[in-house]
């Protein structure tokens, strides 16, 4: 066993490498004394230990444990009866050493304090023979022990006279624990940021929508699935009011941390602006581009398909933002592209908003989607396209939105089984008005 010397912790708990193998530490190493309450002011106010426990049994026994600083070790200082083989072991070597980083300052320190040393410490040197292993040619201590490590080290007793190693760290050990700690801190570094991940993870899924807004005309639903835990697609359903619904898909540059704070800083400039659409649809974009810009660095930017819906009249009216064009297949197996109408949002500040419209008749289905979708690729290294989008659209455009939606992601998933490289967004709406 060892401990650490001096350190400013106290009871901290010996980190456990491998999570995976059931956790097994020591409990406890029995040190035999004549006085327990003598015994535990030695191990406190001497040694600077703590008390790990000090109860007693129905029996009556009393049971006193102390612990080194680091926690890592428990001593039971037992006081045996004077007839009983144990009390012979009162007084001897206990093979229990203790490491330190200094041994020099501790063995001044527990001078100070009165502790009893049988030498003063000295140095073991550690030679390796052509083979690499440790041969020893250091000195052996007046009563002929034997360190039990490289490095400096010296003895020192308690009051009963029981003796312990006080040991240091020689160059190896040095080097094992150094790696050591590099291991556990590494470990502790990925576990945190692996929770990080996954509380960012939580935070940007309660961005999408919630819950729908109310539509007579329109039956839609949208998903998201991302390529790791965190991206930078985004969709939306913004209630403009006035029997307006607002449709907003976006692909923001980049992946992963980065691109999914971009993407909630969209959001927010999109919610936050979204009551000035109906009347001023060019303007709110505008003011959009306009934040995004104001709040991201220089070659942050995202692609943006926003659409209004009247619900009344069937009318969208829209802006294709440098996305990729949306598809609207006809209730007649006719189809229409709806195509960039202005750039990428967030990347000038002088931007400029242009906005088309279309009207939805009844059996009308407007497709939007991001590149994670038509850049799937087979085994083959082939992409799913646009084409073969289409021709899913077609096969499942009776079905209601939220099926519809997840037909053509089921698709995509059997058209590329390996590992998805890119979040995959897509909105389905489908136009139900009777006149």
């Amino acid at each position: 066993m060892s401990s650490s010397f001096p350190r400013e912790e106290t009871n901290s708990p010996a980190f456990q490498l491998d999570l995976q193998r059931p956790y097994l530490r020591l409990h406890t190493v029995n040190i035999y004394v004549t006085d327990q309450g003598r015994s535990l002011e030695f191990y406190l106010d001497k040694l600077g230990f703590n008390l790990a426990f000090d109860t007693r049994l129905q029996s009556g026994e009393r049971v006193i444990a102390v612990a080194p600083p680091d926690g890592t070790a428990v001593l039971r200082l037992i006081a045996p009866r004077p007839d009983s083989e144990s009390y012979k072991l009162i007084g001897r070597p206990t093979q229990v050493a203790f490491l330190t980083d200094d041994v020099l300052a501790t063995f001044r320190e527990w001078s100070r304090r009165g502790v009893h040393f049988r030498y003063t410490p000295r140095l073991r040197r550690i030679k390796y023979d052509e083979q690499g292993l440790q041969r020893s040619n250091g000195v052996s201590s007046p009563s002929g022990e034997k360190p039990v490590w490289g490095g400096v080290f010296t003895r020192f007793e308690d009051i009963d006279g029981n003796s312990f190693t006080l040991a240091g760290l020689d160059e190896l050990t040095q080097q094992l624990e150094r790696q050591r700690r590099a291991t556990a801190e590494k470990l502790e570094a990925e576990r945190r940021a692996t929770q990080e991940i996954e509380i960012a993870r939580e935070v940007q899924a309660r961005l999408f929508p919630q819950t729908l807004p109310s539509s007579g005309t329109l039956d839609y639903a949208g998903v998201c699935k991302q390529a790791r835990q965190v991206g930078g697609d985004y969709y939306d359903f913004l209630n403009l009011g006035q029997e307006r619904l607002g449709l907003v898909l976006a692909d923001i540059a980049g992946k992963g941390i980065a691109a999914a704070l971009l993407m909630a800083n969209l959001q927010a400039n999109l919610r936050s602006q979204c009551a000035s659409a109906v009347v001023e649809p060019r303007q709110f974009l505008e003011s959009v581009n306009r934040l995004f810009y104001e709040n991201t660095t220089e070659s942050a930017y995202a692609t943006l398909f926003f659409g209004e819906y009247e619900d009344r009249t069937g009318t969208l009216r829209y802006a294709n933002c440098g996305h990729l064009p949306a598809i609207l297949l006809r209730h007649d197996g006719g189809l229409d592209r709806l195509d960039s109408t202005c750039t990428v949002v967030g990347l000038f500040s002088n931007w400029h908003c242009a906005l088309r419209q279309c009207r939805l008749l009844p059996g009308d289905t407007l497709v939007l989607y991001s590149d994670g979708v038509t850049e799937s690729f087979d085994d083959h290294d082939e992409q799913f396209g646009e084409q073969r989008l289409i021709q899913t659209i077609e096969r499942h455009r009776n079905r209601p939105a939220e099926a519809f939606v997840n037909s053509v992601l089921d698709e995509v998933r059997r058209f590329s089984p390996r590992e998805q490289h890119d979040d995959i967004t897509l909105i389905v709406a489908r136009c139900k008005r009777t006149d």
